[in-house]
């Protein structure tokens, strides 16, 4: 048997890599980020367990690309569905709902993320976490931003600041005061990008994230 070329390996390491992303989201939202060890994920994404420290240091680390995927993926998909297009404010509308619209739907995921960011290490810098920011930065740009390394991480300030307001236990605000602030910071019509209480397209998004996670798909 001849051996794999290059290009073949590179593709069994991605999907491997994502199947153990895959597994982190799906673990952390069933059984919380304490429970779940690097040896179930790595069981669960069907890879053997010492394969998990080739990609990721640890499992903050790797529970962080996972969430920062789940993110990027979620916001590419409200940003680019139909109808497509260019507006700028509609994109970021389209932007803002999706963020909240994961700590609505994923609350369990994006409360531990939003611990891991705050200790010491900070952000992960990973592919996930890159893909989002070029994805917010292109964003502000497109509402025609003047300066984006300025007003980058203020609307990245803001969404995070929002997540973590919808998310305090006890004390959570709610969601549709959350994006009105926002709104009204921005500029944005109500009726833009997804209001509280609109059908998403396609439906709901459900627990299942494996569209997030395609193995069949390039980076």
């Amino acid at each position: 048997m001849s051996p794999r070329s290059a290009s073949v390996n590179e593709e069994l390491r991605r999907r491997s890599r994502e199947r153990l992303l895959q597994s982190a989201v799906e673990l952390v939202a069933e059984h919380g980020y304490d429970a779940t060890t690097l040896g179930a994920i790595a069981d669960r994404a069907g890879s053997a367990r010492g394969l998990v420290s080739y990609y990721f240091p640890g499992k903050r680390q790797l529970v962080q690309s996972a969430v920062h995927r789940l993110m990027h993926r979620t916001l590419e998909e409200a940003l680019e569905r139909e109808p497509r297009t260019e507006d700028g404010r509609e994109r970021l509308a389209r932007a803002i709902d999706a963020i909240l619209g994961l700590a609505v739907d994923r609350p369990v995921l994006m409360r531990q993320h939003m611990a891991g960011i705050l200790q010491a290490e900070g952000f992960v810098q990973c592919p996930e976490q890159q893909r989002l920011s070029y994805l917010l930065r292109d964003t502000v740009a497109r509402r025609g931003s003047a300066d984006v390394d300025a007003d980058y991480p203020m609307l990245r300030a803001l969404l995070m600041g929002a997540v973590y307001a919808a998310l305090v236990p006890g004390a959570p605000m709610p969601v549709p005061v959350l994006r009105a602030e926002l709104f009204e910071r921005y500029g944005l019509d109500w009726d833009m990008g997804m209001p509280p209480g609109a059908d998403a397209p396609g439906g709901s998004c459900g627990a299942d994230v494996s569209r997030f996670f395609a193995t069949d798909r390039p980076e």
